[in-house]
């Protein structure tokens, strides 16, 4: 390439960039060349450079800039993995599945003008990109490994194994490679991903102060965004509707694209009672990002509400969206897994959940959905090793303790089932506007616990006559072999 590919590094190394949460991360770091002209694609690239977000307006910059380049310099392999890992943040952020094929088209070009054993790490962690985006944490996770193994010191590399990892629910090599991250690098974006695995780990106070530290450490106003919608979202998942819709309203003033803050948002709003506005937030966010997992919340939040038409129509919309989604290799186990077992065929829900799960897909959401699934098909029994799965890993989610305490409760483990659907009422008490009043009713009828505690808790239960002491004992799995211990 010469001088001017030498000059034009700055851009072409915008480089490997790599999606984490939807950031674009610059992962080749060695090239000294003066910035491309100020505008969009400089922004991009100063976003790259920090590990940050990029806006859409940005990342179509640099989109372009690459475009315009490679038509003059067609064996740059380095633009080629840049412009495929851009458009796969495209088509994952903006839920434009078709820049997913771009993506691999120009990944690949890329790989054959310079081979991945040859060293062509950028390449890999384009490939990394690109599956994560399609949900094959699998094949992201390979892809990283071999990245990793190339540039070690790269502390980009360490944030595609925790996203591919979380994704296939490996969570200690998770905290491994946060452990190497934080050593390499101390920016904002690493309190981010601190934030992301704390939470993940259950630390909720821990996930809180990286969060607020990432704000304030946040430099460009798409990265400040970013941090204050995961600040929204930590408050909505402790149950604190106002405090998350603050923080959801500052996102969105800096970043109105922000479909994610846009569709917590309406949570927040429907917990509040708001629930007009919560309509109308995911009518916007729909109208943009046609997203299935927030049609099937617009479609619970209309039934919730007993319009049941409209409902219906929501549900449609969860169908047609993953349909589309497929067609361009994007998977959308989960949230059809999610939506057959409560609104349609519970019996596919099992078909696709286990396959996902014997494919190597274990997360605590795919532990939690086929659990759940398995009990609304009539398995309890099978059911509940997996809801046990997604409750012990560490994330705190009342979703997740609620259908725990269910299957519990069908069991006949009162104990245990009381206690979970306590903690998932106490924990979040507006977690699910479709889901919160079965919980309640639930953890009525399941009462208080009898007086005089569980047998053998101390082991001097030999020392009370029959009757005394151990109150509530007949007829009841609660005490003794049940829930309770």
């Amino acid at each position: 390439m010469g001088t001017e590919r030498v000059k034009n590094a700055a851009v072409a190394a915008l480089v490997a960039a790599t999606l984490a949460g939807g950031v674009l991360m610059l992962v080749t770091e060695e090239h000294d060349a003066p910035p491309p002209a100020p505008g969009p694609a400089a922004r991009a690239r100063a976003a790259a450079v920090a590990g940050a977000p990029a806006s859409r307006a940005e990342l179509d910059a640099l989109i372009r800039d690459r475009t315009r380049w490679l038509r003059a310099h067609p064996g740059d392999e380095e633009s080629w993995a840049a412009l495929g890992t851009a458009y796969a943040e495209r088509g994952a952020w903006w839920a434009d599945w078709a820049a997913l094929a771009r993506a691999e088209s120009a990944l690949n070009r890329s790989l054959r003008e310079r081979p991945a054993a040859a060293g062509n790490t950028e390449a890999l962690l384009g490939l990394a990109v690109l599956a994560g985006a399609r949900q094959d944490f699998a094949t992201a996770r390979d892809a990283a490994v071999r990245a990793q193994q190339q540039r070690p010191r790269r502390w980009t590399v360490y944030r595609a194994l925790i996203d591919a990892q979380s994704g296939v629910g490996a969570y200690k090599a998770v905290h491994g490679a946060l452990d190497r991250l934080t050593a390499l690098y101390q920016g904002s974006q690493s309190r981010a991903l601190a934030a992301q695995v704390y939470r993940e780990r259950g630390w909720r106070e821990d996930a809180s102060a990286n969060a607020y530290d990432a704000v304030a450490a946040a430099a460009g106003t798409t990265e400040r965004a970013v941090a204050l919608r995961r600040l929204g979202d930590l408050a909505w998942e402790r149950g604190e509707p106002r405090e998350a819709v603050a923080g959801y309203d500052a996102a969105l003033r800096l970043a109105p694209e922000l479909h994610p803050a846009r569709a917590g948002r309406a949570r927040a709003l429907a917990a509040l009672g708001r629930t007009d506005a919560a309509l109308a937030e995911y009518r916007a966010a729909l109208t943009r990002f046609p997203l299935p997992e927030y049609a099937l919340e617009a479609g619970e939040l209309y039934e919730s509400l007993g319009r049941h038409e409209e409902a219906e129509e929501s549900y449609a919309a969860v169908l047609e969206t993953a349909d589309r989604a497929e067609r361009y290799g994007v998977d959308q186990t989960l949230t059809r897994g999610r939506y057959e077992a409560d609104h349609g065929d519970p019996d596919e829900a099992v078909r696709l959940l286990t396959d996902a799960w014997e494919a190597g897909r274990r997360s605590t959401q795919i532990a939690d959905g086929l659990g759940w699934a398995l009990y609304r098909a009539g398995r309890a029994d099978e059911a509940l090793p997996y809801a046990k799965r997604a409750t012990k890993e560490g994330l705190r989610s009342p979703l997740f303790a609620y259908h725990r305490g269910q299957i519990e409760r069908s069991l006949g483990l009162y104990g245990s089932a009381r206690r979970n659907i306590g903690t998932a009422l106490r924990v979040n008490p507006f977690f699910s506007p479709l889901l919160v009043p079965p919980a309640r009713s639930a953890l009525a009828s399941l009462g208080e616990p009898p007086g005089g505690g569980p047998r053998r808790m101390t082991g001097r239960e030999a020392l009370y006559p029959a009757g005394r002491g151990r109150q509530g004992a007949a007829g009841s799995r609660w005490w003794g072999s049940g829930g309770a211990r």
